[in-house]
């Protein structure tokens, strides 16, 4: 009886769940539409695929709408493209099925080895696309707003913290749409841009505060992500991920070379080398096709990347004792904060680039334990994560400004 019940779960796992399914579904009408868009409107390009300013100009059009929706989903990155949005979600699901069949090519566990990777990614897209419908009327030819910031915040936080199931998922997702993006939009609307701030620091200012406000209110309001049923499902059970056979990491060079791939998809809570390796693949072949696509239109993607991995590098040799103690470490910060913000405030030269990736290699990652450290138990550490990216780059891209200056 229970060879026959554990070769029914083996069978649940290997074999393809309505998850799977929907997922493969969503990736192929997803491709399938941008490829009949780029038939039917290829006569007004100037290049093989639409820059950033056809893009924005061309809004509120269905077709500019999607580009924009699908670009949320890198825009942590500071990427801002449809087809690294799509290569991330496809190397995410890679890692998730390797992780749940036990591959041993499935690299870093996706989403920490939690096995909460389909409800994570469920309640961050749910949350993007509340928050478009909610809030992307603010959105115009000539004025960016932080639609994406409910994609990698409070959603995905709150299926970790508390767990998966549709409760947490939607809720989670609504509070992101209606607490998260609003608090974005203030602070960058009404405190960056008046000061000439980088947009980022309002960006993760208002994750912070948002977050704090929403898990406050699961404290006192504790029904909103629990529920009276604490055994779980069959279904549940059988989903669960099933980690490969996992080794001592010798965090030699090999090691660290992965670490610093996975940094890219870190933010989005994936933290997986085959995610940030979509997530790359598909960046750079919208610079193949038109260089003034990614980021922005800034034609920086080169110098950007270069940038991001050398920080990260940098932060994992400075803080590898500290991986090594911590099984983890946010590493990752600079790589979507303080680089970014550097590199677009003051172009792609090589000051710009090492002192932006040294000076937040040393800093924010340390500065993000510390806050972390003195949240309560019942936030998630996150929050200390992103006021190190506010802080960090309120600090560091005005030195930076300065130094290259004289």
């Amino acid at each position: 009886m229970d060879t026959t019940t554990e070769k029914h779960r083996l069978n649940r796992l290997v074999g393809r769940s309505p998850f799977d399914t929907a997922i493969i579904l969503l990736m192929i009408g997803t491709t399938l539409l941008i490829f009949w868009l780029s038939l039917t409107n290829r006569s007004s390009w100037s290049a093989h695929w639409p820059d950033y300013s056809h893009m924005v100009t061309s809004l509120p059009e269905p077709s500019a709408w999607l580009r924009w929706v699908l670009g949320d989903i890198s825009e942590v990155a500071f990427y801002k493209h449809e087809f690294a949005s799509i290569g991330l979600l496809a190397g995410a699901y890679l890692a998730y099925w390797a992780n749940r069949t036990g591959k041993s090519w499935q690299g870093f566990a996706i989403s920490y080895g939690s096995g909460l990777w389909p409800w994570l990614i469920t309640s961050s897209l749910l949350g993007l696309l509340l928050s478009n419908l909610l809030w992307g009327w603010t959105v115009t030819a000539t004025h960016w707003q932080p639609t994406f910031a409910a994609f990698v915040s409070l959603p995905a936080a709150m299926v970790l913290m508390f767990g998966g199931g549709w409760k947490v998922t939607i809720n989670g997702a609504i509070m992101g749409a209606i607490l998260v993006t609003p608090m974005c939009l203030l602070i960058v609307n009404y405190v960056c841009n008046p000061l000439g701030l980088p947009a980022v620091i309002g960006n993760v200012t208002g994750m912070a505060a948002a977050s704090v406000f929403a898990f406050l209110l699961c404290r006192y309001v504790p029904s909103l992500v629990k529920s009276e049923q604490s055994v779980p499902s069959e279904e549940s059970s059988d989903s669960a991920a099933t980690p490969a056979r996992s080794k001592t990491p010798d965090y030699g060079i090999f090691w660290s070379l992965r670490r610093v791939l996975a940094d890219f998809s870190e933010a989005p809570f994936f933290g997986n080398e085959l995610a940030s390796l979509g997530l790359l693949l598909g960046a750079l072949l919208a610079y193949t096709l038109n260089p003034m696509d990614p980021v922005y239109g800034s034609g920086l993607l080169p110098q950007l990347i270069g940038a991001q991995a050398l920080t990260s590098a940098l932060g994992v040799v400075i803080w590898r004792r500290q991986w090594i103690l911590r099984g983890w470490y946010p590493t990752y910060i600079p790589l979507v904060s303080v680089v970014p913000a550097a590199v677009l405030t003051y172009g792609g030269s090589w000051q710009v680039i090492g002192s932006s990736a040294l000076l937040g290699a040393l800093i924010a990652p340390p500065l993000a334990c510390v806050i972390a450290k003195r949240l309560p138990a019942d936030m998630h550490p996150y929050i200390g994560n992103v006021l190190s990216m506010a802080i960090s780059t309120l600090l560091i891209v005005p030195l930076i400004g300065f130094l290259i200056t004289q």
